[in-house]
C-alpha cells in the first residue's frame, strides 16, 4: 500500500481518528480516548495497514493535543497541522449539512491528502514549552491584578470619592500600603502626614516618596467630613482589596523571574535580546510564540506568521490592493509591535526609519508596523546566521580641506 493520511479530530477527552488511502477511501475510522494506551493502539492500527508513509493532521495544537503529539513524535511520525478554522470553511465543499466528529476528520484526511502546503509540526524543547505555559500564567495574573483595582476603586468611592481619584494604586505600591492599614477619611486626618510618613518609610519607602503619597491622602480626607452609607464594610474590602493587589504584584515579580531564567537558558536568546527593544519578556514571548525557528524557511513566512505582510486583494480590472491579513498569529505580531514601538526611543536607525514612514504620510501605528515588518526581517536574518545584532558605524562629517592663502 502507498501512502495514507489520517486525520485527527482533537478533543479534550475524546478525539476522532479517520484514515484515508491515496484515492480517499476510508480504511480506518473511530473513537480514540485522551489517554497514552488508546493512542498507541490507534498508531498500531494504523502502522498494521502497511502503508508505506502515514500522514498525520490535527486541527488542533493546544494542551488538548499535547499528548497525542507527544506520542506522534516519539513514535517518530510526522505530524502536520490545519487550523479548526480552515477545517470549518472546508466541511462546506463536502456533501451533507451535519457536524459530527467523524466527518471533521474525513474532512480533514482529505484536506490533508490533496494539501502538501500544510504547517508541519516540530517538538517543541522544554524550555519553550515551560516559557509558554508561565506567559500565559503571567496573563491570568495581570488580568486578575486589573480585576482587583477596578473592584478596589470601586468600594474606594464607596468610602471617600476624594481618595479614590488621589490614590495611584496602579502606579505605586506605596498606595497600597497604606490602604491596608488607612481606608476611612476620618482616621487618615487623626493619623496626619508624619504618622503616615513614618509608616510608608518604615514599609521600604523612600522618605520623599512618602511624604508625597501621605500629604496626599490627608489633603483628600480633609475635603470630606461626612460619612456615606456602609462606608465601614467598603473600608475593610478596600483594605482585603488592597492586600489582594500586594499579593498579585509578588506573584508577577516570581513569574518574570521564572520567565527571565529559562529565557536566558533557551539557545537564542542572545540573539534576541540583542535586538534593540527586545527585553527578557518580550523575547521570551517571541520565544513561545514561533515554537521552532527551522519552521519558517524565510523572513516573509515570519512575518506572515506575525500578520505584519499584506495580502493581495485583487479581482477582475482592480489590481494591485492589498490588505492586511485576518490569519496569524496574534502573540507574535503583539511582541513585533511593542518591541518596534520600545525601539524608536533607544534606537537610532529605528527611530529614523520610523520617521521616515511618517514624513511618507503614514499614521503612527501605520509606521510602527512597518518598522515592526522590518525588524522582522532583521531578527529572521541575525537568527540564521548566528550573530547578535550591532549598530551600524556612523559616518564621520567630511572634513573639508582650506585652500592656502
Amino acid at each position: 500500500m502507498g501512502k495514507i493520511f489520517v486525520g485527527v479530530d482533537v478533543g479534550k477527552e475524546v478525539h476522532w481518528a479517520c484514515c484515508l488511502d491515496s484515492a480517499g477511501e476510508i480504511l480506518l475510522s473511530r473513537r480514540v480516548f485522551n489517554d497514552e494506551a488508546d493512542l498507541r493502539a490507534l498508531i498500531a492500527e494504523t502502522e498494521a495497514l502497511g502503508a508505506s508513509e502515514i500522514a498525520w493532521t490535527v486541527d488542533l495544537i493546544a494542551v488538548e493535543a499535547s499528548l497525542l503529539l507527544a506520542v506522534l513524535h516519539g513514535a517518530d511520525h510526522k505530524v502536520r497541522y490545519l487550523p479548526g478554522s480552515a477545517v470549518h470553511r472546508a466541511s462546506a465543499g463536502y456533501r451533507g449539512e451535519g457536524k459530527t466528529d467523524a466527518r471533521d476528520a474525513r474532512v480533514i484526511a482529505d484536506q490533508s491528502r490533496m494539501r502538501s502546503d500544510l504547517i508541519q509540526l516540530e517538538s517543541d524543547d522544554t524550555l519553550v514549552r515551560e516559557m509558554r505555559i508561565l506567559i500565559t500564567r503571567r496573563a491570568d495574573v495581570v488580568a486578575d491584578r486589573i480585576r482587583t483595582i477596578n473592584q478596589l476603586r470601586q468600594q474606594l468611592t464607596s468610602v471617600c470619592p476624594a481618595l479614590e481619584r488621589a490614590a495611584k494604586v496602579a502606579d505605586h505600591h506605596g498606595w497600597l500600603i497604606l490602604l491596608r492599614r488607612y481606608q476611612d477619611p476620618k482616621t487618615i486626618r487623626r493619623a496626619g502626614v508624619s504618622r503616615l510618613t513614618t509608616m510608608l518609610t518604615n514599609a521600604g519607602l523612600r522618605a520623599a516618596t512618602a511624604q508625597k503619597i501621605a500629604t496626599t491622602a490627608v489633603d483628600a480626607a480633609k475635603s470630606q467630613t461626612v460619612k456615606l452609607p456602609a462606608a465601614d464594610l467598603a473600608a475593610e474590602l478596600v483594605a482585603e482589596l488592597a492586600q489582594e493587589v500586594s499579593r498579585l504584584d509578588a506573584l508577577l515579580a516570581e513569574l518574570d523571574a521564572k520567565i527571565d531564567t529559562r529565557f536566558r537558558q533557551h539557545r537564542l536568546a542572545h540573539i534576541v535580546i540583542s535586538l534593540p527593544g527586545m527585553g527578557p519578556r518580550l523575547g521570551a514571548e517571541f520565544l513561545a510564540a514561533i515554537g521552532n525557528i527551522d519552521s519558517f524557511a524565510s523572513a516573509n513566512q515570519l512575518a506572515s506568521y506575525a500578520g505584519l505582510a499584506p495580502v493581495s486583494h485583487d479581482s477582475g480590472k482592480t489590481v494591485g490592493r492589498h490588505r492586511r491579513p485576518h490569519r496569524y498569529n496574534r502573540q507574535l505580531r503583539r511582541v513585533m509591535y511593542l518591541s518596534a514601538l520600545n525601539s524608536i526611543r533607544y534606537c537610532p536607525e529605528s527611530k529614523t526609519y520610523f520617521e521616515k514612514k511618517k514624513s511618507e504620510g503614514k499614521r503612527g501605528t501605520t509606521a510602527v508596523m512597518a518598522l515592526a515588518r522590518r525588524r522582522t526581517n532583521v531578527l529572521w536574518a541575525l537568527i540564521r546566521d548566528g550573530r547578535d545584532w550591532t549598530p551600524r558605524p556612523q559616518l564621520s562629517a567630511p572634513h573639508t580641506a582650506t585652500a592656502a592663502a
